[in-house]
């Protein structure tokens, strides 16, 4: 039989019966896979196990977006990089969104095992990996200072009342100089978004024709400071136009540098997690060889066709 590891993160989102992990070992036998469960107990847990697994024909992370981002990193410090799946039990679940889970949680498992195996790009930010998004400034630590007792309670709308609080108070400039497609602009910007994802922060198609496998990545410099403008802003992500709003830099890349002027007093959110770094210099890139086992939906838009080098079957990438 393969092999498959389940790692469940128990606090993630709102509270969930575990008596789902029977159906899901159910399922997984008849489909030919002997399951181990590891239930992450701290922050870094998840990254922990996945490195210090022996051998796993597939690892499912069961949780939020920050859960995965563990998953992910644990895989990558690995020499024998594992066939990754992810499916979202968090409070937003922008990966979930994007890969075409439900919102039944028995179904999603069952999207999984139906799915392809796909080569995804994954971002690093000072080679940190990031799998879908990278922010600072205005609205970017709302996620990583929203209690987590109070995601459990409200859900997503924790990150509105906080956000809310955030759109209130005054919004600071921050002077940098960033490198990106072989050009360098200066300027003083209320933040800066990378991602690699067309769902972020709870808003769909944030960005249009995103593609998981081209070698890049999106990068959104905003200079708004005026509660008009970024009530305007919030509007033109909905239409998914904000790419061409003025007053936003927008750039696809493989490669992107940012030097701050000052030292931030602010933290970057990545996956929705604090990065524990600070510094003035911050180097993003791309890693490309990592595989995902995906639902079917929808991989035609969000890979490029023929760029898949990692692509295989189930059946071949498991034996």
């Amino acid at each position: 039989m393969k092999k498959c590891t389940l790692i469940f993160n128990p606090n993630s989102g709102k509270k969930l019966d575990k008596k789902f992990l029977e159906e899901y070992v159910k399922i997984l036998a008849e489909n030919d896979y002997e399951t181990n469960i590891y239930f992450t107990r701290y922050r870094g847990h998840a990254t922990e196990i996945v490195y210090e697994l022996e051998e796993s024909d597939l690892v499912i992370s069961i949780g939020g977006d920050g859960t995965f981002n563990e998953v992910m990193i644990g895989n990558l410090q690995r020499e024998d990089r594992l066939l990754l799946a992810h499916i979202p039990v968090g409070t937003t679940n922008d990966l979930g969104t994007m890969f075409g889970y439900t919102k039944n949680i028995i179904n999603n498992l069952t999207l999984t095992l139906e799915g392809e195996i796909k080569g995804i790009d994954i971002c690093t930010i000072n080679n940190k990996p990031f799998v879908y998004s990278a922010g600072f400034g205005k609205f970017m630590n709302i996620s990583y200072e929203t209690p987590a007792k109070k995601k459990k309670r409200l859900g997503k709308f924790a990150y509105y009342f906080n956000g809310i609080k955030d759109f209130i108070n005054p919004t600071p400039l921050y002077e940098l100089t960033y490198k990106v497609n072989n050009k360098t602009y200066k300027g003083k910007y209320s933040f800066l978004l990378i991602s690699n994802a067309s769902s972020i922060a709870g808003f769909n198609n944030f960005h249009k024709e995103v593609k998981l496998n081209d070698n890049r990545f999106e990068v959104l410099f905003c200079k708004f400071t005026s509660k008009k403008d970024i009530i305007r802003s919030l509007y033109h992500i909905t239409t998914g136009n904000i790419a061409t709003m003025e007053g936003f830099e927008f750039h696809r890349t493989n490669e992107l540098k940012v030097i701050f002027k000052d030292y931030p007093k602010k933290a970057w959110c990545i996956d929705g997690e604090k990065l524990e770094e600070s510094t003035k210099f911050y180097d993003i890139n791309i890693i490309n060889d990592v595989k995902m086992l995906l639902p079917k939906k929808n991989i035609d838009k969000l890979f490029v066709e023929g760029l898949d080098k990692n692509e295989d079957k189930l059946s071949d990438c498991t034996r």
